[in-house]
């Protein structure tokens, strides 16, 4: 019974992770050529760029001093 279980369980977890990794396609690189002065915020100290793009936001570190976690050019809100 317990294998049987655990087996369920591997199951469960690698279906339900599949499908939400097909879900999230991500944002078109297009999307995230904000300029530098443009950009708005949409992250939070430290923010890694997995957790800023699960908030459907873009992630760019190159320039600093400007938020690197920011909204796409049609976004007008993230997500939480």
């Amino acid at each position: 019974m317990e294998a049987r279980a655990l087996r369920l369980l591997v199951v469960f977890l690698v279906l339900g992770s599949s499908s939400w990794a097909a879900a999230y396609q991500g944002l078109s690189t297009n999307l995230c050529e904000v300029p530098a002065k443009d950009r708005v915020d949409c992250g939070y100290p430290h923010i890694t760029p997995e957790q800023c793009t699960n908030r459907g936001c873009c992630f760019d570190s190159s320039i600093h001093g400007v938020p690197w976690c920011f909204k796409p050019l049609q976004d007008t809100e993230c997500r939480f």
